[in-house]
């Protein structure tokens, strides 16, 4: 009995297409499907791209007869985040100072996408500028949970995470500053990976927080995204800061080992703050790694009250100096009827950013002030120096560090704007894998009481993204099967 392309993983998927049991259009329509279906609830996509991925199934379909493309992805439909630029398509960040502009030229991520063969759907809604941590801050509207759409997907990557969730992607791309991929993947029981620092080309991202960006896959499994990040990985000439360091490939040779892997438990991650039913299938995933032979022990991130802060100034700092060329001059949303060049700047950014990013702008033009340097942002970043340190005496004895990827499962829409610190207190297990360059992977460990995915988080040293992928594989094996609520019939309207 032939496969639904829904049951279908994205390295299944591409194993068919490749087998000519299954087009390139037949997988499109598929998504294009589940997207007719999900959309009018959850808006998970700013702009789809129906027929633009009609053309280009046609053109991979020619490609994969000719033996053009070697990923094994090449045909898989793939949702990209809207803070990458794709050419001649509009490129929004979900703001109004880019609602409509688009770009002459594609993100490196991007362009190694289509030379792959993949077919991409569509630019997903996310957080304005990436700032926010549940996609209510789009211009464009919210974004709803596909476990219960009266609860938020999560964010920056929010969009993303949630097409991945309802069956509308196989794969897509995130970006990553403080968790923006990691934690929209466990509220919405998906995988999603920040890789090290540099390991994908930021060229062609619009950058939040330059030294924190970071661009990598969410997925259903921890294999495809392995193998989307095969696709995107790379030095790249237009980016200065990406890595020109060997690396092969993360998907060959991936097992799930657990047996000796040594993880480290930080004490302080597991204090106030922490959901009850989150601690409960936190430690019934330590349990679990320990009879696999995995040897946990729990240790001290000294570090830990100054993670958030130190996040948040940096953070805003480089936003602040980020967000200066949108001034209505250059390019995008410019306001009308101003009298003089100042008060187009004032009325332009005021109309054109919302309250979130305002907010950022200000906190960071603050912190970077004459007489307020050297109080806030020049401490910051001693505290990320000390973080890193910490880090690296933790990984030379340690192969990991665990901890949950949030402290709660989704928050009810609205309840995270009503007090932003709480918001932003959500992102304490992620930030730290930011501010010291390391990669991450968020994989689903159970749902909470009300039925809410809940993730765990496996943090490794730089350039041991391969030891973190095994970690999170061997993880998900053991724990067995998982099923998202459109392949079970579950979803919520």
């Amino acid at each position: 009995m032939r496969q639904k392309i829904e049951e279908m993983t994205a390295l299944e998927l591409g194993e068919a297409i490749r087998r000519g049991s299954c087009s390139v259009t037949e997988a499109l329509e598929s998504c294009l499907a589940q997207m007719e279906r999900q959309e009018p609830r959850l808006h998970a996509f700013v702009t789809p791209l129906r027929k633009r991925a009609y053309e280009q199934a046609k053109r991979v379909q020619e490609g994969i007869r000719q033996g053009k493309y070697a990923s094994p992805l090449a045909g898989v439909p793939v949702a990209v985040k809207d803070n990458m630029l794709l050419k001649g398509t509009r490129t929004t960040c979900a703001s109004r100072m880019l609602e409509n502009y688009v770009p002459s030229w594609s993100a490196t991520a991007v362009e190694k996408l289509e030379e792959a063969g993949v077919v991409i759907l569509g630019k997903t809604n996310m957080d304005e500028f990436a700032m926010g941590s549940t996609t209510e801050t789009s211009y464009f509207g919210v974004t709803r949970n596909p476990w219960e759409t009266s609860r938020v997907p999560g964010g920056s990557s929010g969009g993303s995470a949630a097409a991945v969730a309802a069956g509308e992607a196989l794969l897509a791309l995130g970006s990553d500053t403080g968790g923006s991929i990691r934690q929209p993947a466990s509220h919405c029981g998906i995988v999603g990976m920040k890789p090290t620092y540099g390991t994908v080309s930021r060229s062609g991202l619009i950058a939040y927080g330059s030294s924190l960006d970071q661009i990598g896959p969410l997925g259903r499994n921890v294999r495809d995204c392995a193998a989307l990040l095969d696709v995107i990985k790379g030095r790249d000439s237009r980016d200065a800061t990406s890595l020109d360091h060997p690396q092969e490939s993360f998907l060959k040779g991936l097992e799930g080992k657990l047996r000796g892997l040594r993880v480290a438990v930080p004490r302080e991650f597991l204090a106030g703050g922490l959901e009850e039913d989150v601690r409960n299938l936190f430690f019934q995933a330590l349990k679990l790694l320990t009879a696999q032979g995995a040897i946990v022990d729990f240790v001290s991130l000294k570090t830990e009250p100054y993670l958030i802060p130190a996040y948040y100034i940096v953070a805003c700092a480089e936003a602040s100096s980020n967000l200066e060329r949108f001034d209505g001059v250059k390019y995008g949303y410019r306001a009308q009827d101003c009298q003089g060049l100042h008060q187009m700047y004032r009325k332009t950014r005021t109309e054109g950013f919302g309250w979130e990013v305002k907010r950022r702008i200000l906190l960071g033009t603050f912190v970077l002030s004459a007489g307020y340097y050297d109080a806030y942002y020049l401490k910051a970043a001693k505290a990320r120096r000390l973080l890193r340190e910490e880090c690296d005496r933790i990984f030379e004895k340690w192969d990991v560090i665990l901890s949950p990827a949030a402290p709660t499962a989704a928050p009810a829409l609205g309840e995270s704007l009503k007090d932003p610190l709480q918001m932003y207190l959500s992102d304490l297990y992620t930030v730290t894998a930011n501010l010291a360059g390391l990669p991450a992977v968020s994989v689903p460990c159970g749902t909470d009481s009300q039925g809410l995915p809940v993730g765990l988080q496996f943090m490794g040293a730089a350039l041991q993204d391969q030891k973190v992928l095994q970690a999170a594989l061997g993880y998900e094996e053991a724990r067995g099967s998982w099923q998202l609520p459109f392949q079970r019939g579950g979803e919520k309207k």
